[in-house]
């Protein structure tokens, strides 16, 4: 047993390379494991610069100088931010209030339409259990809404904290598009000399995840606008709110979409009934739906990640659950980085083993 397992040793490290990555990798683990709340900010400026580096390379491309690039860029970004921060987020933020409070008299709703169903199934549902367990969420959606309320109460206390990395995060946002290639550089200087695996997997997944995020942003934006358009044209409630959830859905595969068509269902549901206009919200939403899965998703992630849906899903799982709301974002690259370094891992053919050994 010994012997297999040393085998499998030499073979796997005994490559300087490979024990180089592996010395970035878990020393990469344990700074994002341990100190990711107070690096916060500087992940967020990570991944705003990757979304912001193709407009500054096309300016840079057309003769614009870098630095005068990297102004324009995040002058025209900050005000796009500062635009939505001022209209859009509080309308949500209201919607999302008032969606809180009026979910009691919605499951009250659905209770008296559940309630009708035991005159047409007797003999598959039971009253009673429907009872208890609306009841039962409800009041666990009333203490989520006080909640909600304290919180929006509690967090004007950390406001002072919110403006510090509000003014932090451009400005180390300027520095990594400015000099994107000296910081890599000078931390190139800190890694170990037998590199090259490491430099074939980090430019590799430097090219994928640049273009998962810009191609993620650009689908939340793009899915919040045109979902909408049918939400606002058919005059559903909370149709800023409900879009945006949807909009925000694609950063979860697979599972995303069904927990995003839970609320708009239930919405819709309360609002008309079972009527006609119910019947055209669902189909705009399907029709949306699959305008996404066929022409946006395909555009946008041209790429082929080659992975499958089983290892998307447990990557989803992993990451989020050690990382939170960024392991969910990132879990795609992450899964992708896992198969990039056991692709490119060097191997020792079991026959030089086995001479040297001898």
């Amino acid at each position: 047993m010994l012997k297999i397992f040393m085998d499998w040793y030499r073979r796997r490290f005994s490559d300087p390379n490979a024990a180089s990555l592996m010395i970035v990798i878990v020393s990469l683990f344990i700074i994002i494991y341990f100190f990711n709340k107070i690096l916060l900010p500087v992940f967020i400026a990570i991944v705003l610069s990757y979304l912001l580096d193709t407009p500054v390379k096309y300016l840079s491309n057309k003769g614009i100088p870098r630095t005068l690039s990297v102004i324009m860029v995040l002058l025209i970004f900050i005000s796009i931010v500062l635009l939505s921060v001022v209209i859009l987020l509080p309308l949500i933020w209201q919607q999302g209030v008032s969606l809180v409070r009026n979910i009691p008299a919605m499951l009250t709703f659905l209770n008296e339409f559940l309630t009708t169903l035991p005159q047409k199934y007797p003999e598959l549902i039971d009253v009673g259990l429907f009872d208890s367990v609306i009841q039962s969420i409800k009041d666990r959606v009333a203490q989520t809404g006080n909640s909600l309320l304290q919180f929006s109460i509690v967090s004007l206390f950390s406001l002072l904290s919110v403006i510090v990395n509000a003014v932090l995060v451009p400005i180390m946002m300027f520095f990594l598009l400015k000099d994107k290639e000296k910081i890599w550089n000078y931390c190139s200087k800190a890694l170990p000399r037998n590199r090259r695996v490491l430099n074939k997997v980090a430019t590799e997944m430097d090219q994928q995840i640049g273009n998962y995020i810009v191609g993620n942003v650009l689908h939340i934006i793009i899915l919040f606008i045109v979902m909408y358009i049918p939400f606002w044209f058919l005059g559903l409630d909370y149709a800023l709110l409900l879009a945006f959830i949807v909009g925000l859905s694609v950063i979860i595969p697979y599972v995303g979409i069904i927990i995003s068509t839970i609320p708009v269902i239930l919405v819709a549901l309360f609002q008309w009934g079972l009527s006609a206009e119910f019947g055209f919200l669902v189909a705009a939403y399907i029709v949306v739906q699959m305008l996404d899965g066929n022409v946006t998703v395909p555009l946008l992630y041209s790429e082929k990640l080659n992975l499958h849906p089983i290892v998307i899903i447990l990557a989803v799982l992993i990451f989020g659950g050690l990382w939170g709301f960024w392991g969910v974002f990132f879990a795609i690259p992450l899964a992708t980085l896992v198969k990039a370094i056991i692709n490119s891992w060097p191997k020792t053919p079991p026959t030089k083993l086995t001479k040297q050994s001898s």
